[in-house]
């Protein structure tokens, strides 16, 4: 696979990226929206796994419009209080906004055969779903998506097809709202499937976080590379 960086532009001038290209140099797009970290040699793993699946995966900068946009390592002390800081110092449109222009761009390139969707963890799995309310992806896939609780009202605007995937021991989100956002992304019209780990926390697919389960990673990830080769095929 391919890596490199480009630039996606905006209303606010231009947003870096990074690209990756599958071994046939074509395919379906998707983007991958960051954790709070940033775009973190975590994301980037996941990133070059998706292209070896198959896929053009664009993973825009979501904290470029700040003065401090370098990922942060997730392996330090302070790491979580550090990024949430600079998370809440984000605006939530304009950062919407930013991940839909992102998804127009990776549509829009010649690489990409068509269809594109969006896949995000933890902040990127929260904005993934507001993505899905107003972008149109073709497909959503969300990992523990922290803001999810807070924008059920979008429930019923999501049509793409999406796979959602809570650990039941999360600290951030427990297993009874869980179970709302359950009853509220399943009453619209898309399918959608939620997928729940009994022990996972938080992040838990993320193998530089302490949270890290690696075999609630290993089955959510079958699935998501399942479900992305039913909904959006190479």
């Amino acid at each position: 696979m391919s890596h490199e960086r480009v630039q996606v532009p905006t209303d606010g001038g231009s947003m870096p990226a990074h690209l990756w290209l599958p071994p046939s140099g074509a395919g379906p797009g998707l983007v991958l929206l960051q954790e709070i970290f940033g775009v973190s040699d975590y994301i980037q793993r996941r990133g070059a796994d998706l292209a070896a699946a198959g896929y053009v995966v664009l993973a825009p900068e979501l904290y470029w419009r700040l003065d401090d946009a370098e990922p942060l390592d997730e392996s330090e002390q302070d790491a979580v209080g550090a990024a949430m800081s600079r998370a809440q110092r984000l605006d939530w449109d304009t950062t919407v906004a930013d991940a839909v222009a992102a998804l127009a761009h990776l549509r829009a390139r010649e690489e990409v055969r068509g269809r594109a969707g969006v896949l995000g963890f933890c902040f990127g799995g929260g904005l993934a779903f507001a993505v899905a309310a107003v972008g149109e992806p073709d497909v959503l896939v969300s990992y523990y998506g922290s803001a999810i609780p807070g924008l059920l009202d979008l429930a019923s605007r999501v049509r793409a097809p999406s796979l959602h995937h809570f650990g039941l021991a999360d600290d951030y989100i427990d297993a009874g709202t869980v179970e709302q956002i359950r009853a509220a992304v399943t009453a619209g019209p898309a399918e959608v499937r939620v997928e729940t780990y009994p022990g996972a926390n938080h992040a838990f697919d993320n193998a530089d976080f302490f949270l890290h389960d690696a075999a609630a990673s290993a089955l959510a990830w079958e699935r998501t590379l399942a479900f992305l080769h039913d909904q959006l095929p190479v």
